[in-house]
């Protein structure tokens, strides 16, 4: 039996590559690749099977204590799509002491097809998004607003263009600033088809799903990559903003908020690997940004309790900061501060886990039910009150 791994498939991202072939069994050893950047974390690769029969194959992730966020190392649970049928979760791996006192992680399998998708979470790209917007009808028009330092099309979708002056209510919402962060895709992905079926009555939203498409593409992880990776570059004039993805989408901002009313931002994210507490809302700090803080509290207290208790963390929604390695006199410029700091819009952050809440493990299924209620979340607001 003959076994390989491809890593040249969308999303494609595996390093370190070992293949043991033993009596009647394969292990596949390998690790995460950072891709030049500073965190590992996503990897995605195709595993090509030339047999007829039923294969046992060990796959044995290399290192775990080296991605963003190990222990505990159970609640690493890859997804696996066997020739096209569709992905599945794994169940936890057996954690393997090394006699240094390193870990290694292995999951057994046994296959029964001739090639098989193994990822750290369900992938989330281009055909997901086209996907949406002929399931919903046509509701979402997809327009390009640019191209990516690497000269890929970005792809926003809208489901009205508004008019200039319009008090219409305005959402504008980013997601994959991290390209490895597809549970926050999963949630949007949910969060976007309810908002359909409000038609009319919807917001007006704008949302750029896959902003740092060129690591989408080439399966980065995308946090803190060097020299600024997209949630560090929103610097706001007289500076310029230090990706070309950034510029971009302001130009795209600064339509959008003369089309509506400007009411709230939203930006989609996933935490540490093995985070497990629940969907949660990091703030701005509230002695840097005062107002911009309350103002996104509100926000995130009215979400976390549209999630409920089976999807949300417990507790008050709270600041929360990633120690980002390029802190910079003039602060942090992320999404979040660009949109209180330039535009008084106030921005909440949303922080999918990749995998479990709780005892709960996340299908694509439990990630758009989330979303669905978070859509219905800002609806009741828009509906109730004028919040600004």
């Amino acid at each position: 039996m003959a076994l390989f791994v491809d890593t040249s498939i969308p999303h494609g991202n595996a390093c370190d590559i070992e293949i043991l072939h033993r009596a009647g069994e394969t292990e596949v050893r390998f690790s995460a690749d950072p891709h030049g950047g500073l965190e590992a974390l996503w990897f995605c690769f195709r595993l090509t099977i030339e047999s007829t029969d039923p294969q046992s194959v060990t796959l044995v992730l290399r290192n775990p204590q080296n991605l963003l966020g190990y222990l505990p190392a159970t609640n690493i649970r890859p997804v696996i799509n066997a020739d096209g049928a569709g992905w599945k979760r794994l169940d936890a791996g057996c954690v393997q002491a090394l006699p240094d006192g390193r870990i290694q992680i292995a999951w057994n399998l046994q296959l029964r097809s001739s090639y098989a998708d193994v990822a750290f979470c369900y992938p989330y790209g281009l055909p997901e998004i086209e996907q949406l917007v002929n399931d919903t009808d046509g509701y979402w028009r997809a327009d390009t607003i640019g191209v990516s330092q690497g000269a890929r099309p970005i792809v926003r979708l809208s489901n009205r263009y508004g008019e200039p002056g319009s008090a219409d209510p305005g959402l504008y919402v980013v997601a994959r600033q991290h390209a490895g962060e597809t549970s926050g895709s999963w949630v949007l992905d949910g969060f976007l088809r309810h908002m359909a079926t409000a038609a009319g009555a919807a917001p007006m939203v704008w949302v750029v799903p896959l902003i740092n498409i060129d690591g989408v593409e080439r399966g980065d992880y995308g946090k803190d990559n060097w020299p600024h990776d997209l949630n560090r570059a929103w610097h706001t004039p007289p500076r310029s903003p230090m990706r070309y993805e950034v510029l971009v989408a302001q130009h795209d901002i600064a339509l959008w908020s003369k089309r509506c009313r400007p009411t709230l931002a939203m930006d989609w994210h996933a935490p540490g690997g093995t985070e497990a507490e629940g969907i949660y809302f990091p703030l701005p700090d509230p002695e840097k940004e005062t107002q911009g803080y309350l103002h996104a509290f509100r926000w995130a207290e009215e979400l976390q309790r549209a999630l409920g208790s089976r999807y949300a963390r417990p507790g008050l929604p709270r600041h929360s900061s990633y120690p980002s390695r390029w802190e910079e006199p003039w602060g942090r410029p992320g999404f979040s501060s660009y949109m209180w700091n330039h535009l008084q819009v106030p921005a909440v952050s949303i922080e999918v886990p990749y995998a479990m809440i709780g005892d709960l493990v996340m299908t694509r299924d439990e990630y758009r039910s989330a979303g669905r209620q978070l859509a219905q979340g800002v609806l009741e607001r828009l509906g109730n009150r004028d919040h600004r």
